[in-house]
């Protein structure tokens, strides 16, 4: 797949997930507004409902107490020594003029002082029915007239009486219970009842008097004395996004299907850039390898010329050639052989105690000739006093070799190669090893990749130099299963040092 083609499949892919997770957080915020607002709405429901049914608590008080401050009168009257059972009242009309009542059980009944008697049975029906139509509006005025005192009462002497006996809390309480589970809200509440002055009367429950999620109304607001009722639901939020909650998975495997997908996107990338090098380490290697085929090739067919065979010298030549090209050729061969070690976590390794030391010494005695061949030197300074480590000897020796001819190998043209190898003990039972060159030096962005398989670091000019990108990720591998650490340290143009450790033997 190409690389613009994956890059646009991903653009499209990041703005339709970036659109489906944008309109479910805009529903979900949505659903929680509808929630908030549903829930407000019964909440002010019942609110109105109990300031209400307080109103008319305090209206049916003082009905009640005029009422009988009338029949206390009535009850005078019936019993006052000149007999009068008569109620009189009086009514002040639209054009200011007074118009007086009396009421009696007694057959009289007067208006503006004229006497106005109950309907007799020996009157005819018209009269009967005028008389009843003056009865009727004359108690009609009366009644209005006791609801007029009634109001006047409410009005000038409810400031007067003590908040707990126009609303307790008790009956604060059951009315909004009742009010709050008409309208579906049956969560626990606490409330408080302020003055005018904002000075908390009283309160119920766990009231916080600093939470600002509160509901409030006013207490009979139309009198000289009002108050408001303050609520609050302590678990109103949790409410709120339980009766949402079936959003939130959606929205989870939304970001789920996100990660995987920024997952399998970072998997199909690398996987590219795999593919990539493993087709350059192929036609590296393949060109690794024709080269000594070739060469081989080219002294079998002069073998074969019957004029060559004459001179021992030219076979002898032919023979050294042969010879050359082949162990180059396993070279190689033993370089991919260590591909297959590297991608074997099973395979098997022969741990043996041996002395490192020795072991460098022998390594650098071999190595030395190809140095020198090339102008150079190669030290060693051996300062541990204790060398013994348990590894796998032959493969010790290989990450040796490596390190030793990737030294060599990225040399500068214009300096003699100047390698060196020491070993030094550290504390904490622990060997370390160090092998020292003065070539092109690593840049600092590529000393974070050097030990990753296939990956070669740029050279520049310098095009002299090749392999398969594989033997810092052996060493890598084979310096971890012996359980130690490598680091590297370098500065282009100067040099590098790659550093070994691994712990003695026990």
């Amino acid at each position: 797949m190409k690389k613009n083609l994956i890059w646009l499949l991903t653009g499209v892919m990041a703005v339709t997930f970036s659109i489906l997770l944008y309109f479910q957080i805009m529903y979900l915020e949505n659903m929680v507004q509808m929630r908030e607002e549903q829930f407000s709405e019964g909440v002010m429901r019942s609110l109105n409902a109990t300031a209400e049914f307080l109103e008319r608590r305090e209206t049916q008080y003082f009905l009640e107490q005029d009422v009988n401050i009338i029949e206390s009168s009535v009850y005078d009257d019936y019993n006052s020594p000149t007999g009068d059972s008569s109620l009189k009242y009086s009514v002040e009309n639209a054009d200011g003029s007074v118009t007086n009542y009396t009421l009696s059980s007694e057959v009289d009944n007067s208006r503006k002082d004229t006497s106005l008697p109950f309907p007799a049975p020996t009157q005819n029906v018209g009269d009967r029915y005028g008389s009843l139509q003056e009865v009727i509006r004359s108690q009609y005025l009366y009644q209005k007239g006791l609801l007029s005192e009634v109001i006047l009462s409410v009005l000038r002497d409810s400031g007067s009486r003590p908040l707990l006996e126009r609303a307790d809390s008790t009956a604060v309480r059951n009315c909004l219970q009742t009010e709050l589970a008409n309208n579906g809200v049956t969560l626990p509440f606490a409330f408080a009842v302020y003055n005018s002055r904002n000075t908390q009367i009283y309160s119920v429950g766990e009231y916080n008097d600093k939470s600002k999620d509160t509901y409030t109304i006013p207490l009979f607001a139309n009198t000289n004395a009002s108050y408001i009722l303050s609520v609050e639901f302590p678990t109103k939020n949790t409410f709120i996004f339980s009766s949402v909650r079936f959003i939130i998975p959606t929205l989870a495997l939304t970001l789920m299907l996100i990660v995987i997908f920024v997952y399998t996107l970072v998997m199909v990338l690398k996987q590219k850039k795999i593919s990539e090098i493993k087709t350059d380490f192929v036609n590296n290697m393949t060109h690794e390898l024709k080269t000594p085929i070739s060469t081989i090739s080219l002294a079998g067919q002069m073998l074969s010329d019957p004029s060559v065979t004459k001179s021992p010298s030219t076979i002898a030549h032919l023979s050294e050639v042969i010879t050359d090209e082949s162990k180059r050729l396993r070279f190689q061969v033993e370089k991919v052989l260590h591909m297959s070690v590297f991608e074997n976590e099973g395979a098997t390794l022969n741990f043996t105690s041996v002395n490192a030391n020795s072991i460098i010494s022998g390594v650098v005695n071999t190595f030395k000739l190809k140095v020198e061949r090339q102008g150079g030197s190669l030290s060693m300074d051996l300062n541990a006093a204790h060398s013994d480590v348990v590894v796998d000897e032959m493969q010790f020796t290989n990450v040796l070799f490596n390190l030793l001819d990737n030294a060599l190998k990225y040399m500068r043209d214009d300096t003699e190669p100047r390698l060196s190898i020491a070993t030094r003990d550290l504390s904490g039972k622990r060997l370390e090893i160090q092998i020292a060159d003065n070539g092109i030096g690593i840049k600092k962005d590529d000393l974070k990749r050097i030990f990753e398989k296939f990956y070669r670091v740029p050279t520049g000019n310098l095009h002299n130099v090749k392999g398969f990108g594989l033997g810092l990720a052996y060493v890598k591998k084979m310096i971890t299963a012996f359980h130690g650490q490598i680091t590297v340290e370098s500065e282009p143009g100067v040099g590098s040092t790659f550093i070994i450790v691994l712990p003695l033997e026990a």
